[in-house]
C-alpha cells in the first residue's frame, strides 16, 4: 500500500531551522509530484511547496519563499524540506502528499492523491 511518513518535526526558536524528511514506499515514486501542506489549529490546511516528478521543478507559497527548499532524492523515495529563518507562525502540524504526474490544482488538499499522518512543528519566540 502506498504510504508517507514524515520526520524532522520538533521545538525550535524564532529564526532556527528544521529539515524535515517524507519517505514513500509501495507506489512509483519517481511518477509523482510531492507537496507539503501545513495545518494550525483552528486553520485550514495550507499548501507550502511542490516538486515535481522528473524534472524536479519547485514552487512555493509566497509566505515561505525564500526561507524555505523543498528537494527530492528518487533513489531514496525521500522528499525534504528545509525550513530557515523560522518565524511563530510556521508552528503548525506538517504533511507529505503525493500527485501523479502534476496538476494545475496542486494548492488544493483534494487534488492529492497520498497523504502522511504529519509532523509537529513548533516555534517560540
Amino acid at each position: 500500500e502506498a504510504q508517507l511518513v514524515e520526520s524532522g518535526g520538533g521545538l525550535v526558536q524564532a529564526g532556527g531551522s528544521l529539515r524535515l524528511s517524507c519517505a514513500a514506499s509501495g507506489f512509483a515514486f519517481d511518477d509523482f509530484a510531492i507537496g507539503w501542506f501545513r495545518q494550525a489549529p483552528g486553520k485550514e490546511r495550507e499548501w507550502v511547496s511542490r516538486i515535481d516528478s522528473r524534472d524536479g521543478r519547485t514552487y512555493y507559497a509566497d509566505s515561505v519563499k525564500g526561507r524555505f527548499t523543498i528537494s527530492r532524492d528518487n533513489a531514496k523515495n525521500t522528499v525534504y524540506l528545509q525550513m530557515n529563518n523560522l518565524k511563530p507562525v510556521d508552528t503548525a502540524v506538517y504533511y507529505c502528499a503525493a500527485q501523479p504526474g502534476g496538476s494545475y490544482y496542486y494548492n488544493l488538499p483534494d487534488y492529492w492523491d497520498y497523504w502522511g499522518k504529519g509532523t509537529q512543528v513548533a516555534v517560540s519566540s
